[in-house]
């Protein structure tokens, strides 16, 4: 028998052995069967990757300017931890599935996005929001911030118990995503705002219909109002062409 005639008679089983398969670390999360708090963790763990969904469902609909800026800065957080990884190439605490580990473990990626995500959170509810004149009034900022900082520690601790990182390494990741989260808040606050309503005015952001809404104190109930004092005046409009 040939060569040919091997590669022919050769089973499908034989050929799916053949391939070696890979996992995409960023999503692939496991937990141990039957343990419910590692049931939830690896759902905590999943945060940053619902946090990308919703903001590129944001941006998609709104196309604020400093949403994007907000999204900017978590791609760039992201960057910064690949080259560090890479860098630093540190290896995640042993485990029997180490095929799920494709990356290096120093610092964890999810810990510095979450931390990130949170920092700047705050810095933006606290100083780029309007202010209330009460402090029942700002009970919703400091409500968001308690959620934001309880759900990443959740992330952080997830990695540790799920195994996927040390507590030095997901230590690390929060220390560089609070550092960087102020960081581009500072970089977006002072250098980038001032020019949002070029970028708002200029052919290709209005092609694009972006939207700079700094000035405007309370951006949901502004749409709110809009859209229903809009949605009221076509209402009259179609009544008053039915009555002619």
């Amino acid at each position: 028998m040939d060569d040919a005639d091997k590669m022919q008679t050769t089973s499908p089983n034989n050929a799916y052995e053949a391939v070696v398969w890979s996992s995409i670390s960023l999503t692939h999360v496991e937990y141990p069967k039957g343990d419910f708090i590692g049931y939830i963790l690896a759902w905590c763990s999943l945060l940053p990757i619902f946090s990308i969904v919703g903001f590129i469902t944001l941006i998609l609909f709104r196309r604020d300017l400093h949403t994007i800026s907000y999204f900017t800065g978590l791609l760039l957080n992201e960057a910064c931890n690949w080259i560090l990884k890479h860098m630093i190439r540190e290896q995640r605490p042993l485990r029997d599935r180490a095929i799920l580990f494709t990356e290096y473990g120093m610092p964890s990626s999810h810990a510095q996005f979450a931390w990130f995500f949170s920092t700047y959170m705050v810095f933006f509810l606290f100083v780029r929001v309007y202010r209330n004149h009460s402090l029942m009034d700002d009970f919703w900022k400091y409500l968001v911030s308690i959620v934001c900082f309880t759900a990443s520690s959740a992330v952080l601790y997830s990695r540790v118990y799920l195994g996927y990182h040390t507590f030095g390494q997901v230590s690390c990741g929060a220390l560089l995503g609070i550092f960087l989260g102020a960081l581009w808040f500072a970089v977006v606050q002072l250098i980038l705002t001032p020019c949002f309503p070029y970028l708002a005015s200029h052919p290709i952001g209005e092609f694009f219909m972006l939207r700079d809404s700094t000035l405007i104190p309370h951006v949901m109930w502004f749409e709110y109002t809009s859209s229903r004092s809009e949605a009221r005046n076509r209402q009259r409009k179609i009544m008053g062409r039915k009555s002619q």
